[in-house]
């Protein structure tokens, strides 16, 4: 995924620098997306009492973890250059493949996170707060 990500902002974006932090915060914010919606199915089909604290410090630590795992998945060392020259090797079917699963993921996780902010506004939340 942080290839295909690279190579798009690499093509598609202005200015065409850091589309390697582009991609990598691409991935954090999709990470975010999907386990936000975990967060959100378990207020709504289990506990609805449920909540973020008021200061949203867990938001904060969140975002500090994806922070340091980027660092080491992909900027210590310069892993990033060996998976973009890894993926650069490989043939272009492949590559269309991958591709074509890229963005499957990306409507997919889109699309969940749209759907449980759409369960959430069916919610008479005046009952349980």
């Amino acid at each position: 995924m942080f290839y295909k990500l690279y190579k798009s902002f690499e093509k598609w974006s202005f200015p065409v620098f850091w589309s390697d932090v582009k991609a990598a915060s691409t991935i954090s914010i999709l990470l975010f997306f999907t386990i936000f919606s975990f967060f959100i199915y378990y207020q709504v089909f289990i506990d609805r009492y449920t909540h973020l604290s008021d200061s949203n410090f867990e938001i904060y630590i969140f975002f500090a973890i994806t922070a340091i795992m980027n660092y080491f998945l992909f900027y210590k060392n310069k892993k990033w250059k060996k998976i973009i020259k890894e993926f650069d090797q490989l043939p272009q079917k492949t590559n269309r493949i991958g591709s074509v699963l890229v963005i499957l993921f990306l409507i997919l996780v889109m699309g969940n996170f749209g759907f449980t902010i759409y369960m959430l506004s069916q919610i008479d939340w005046s009952l349980y707060r």
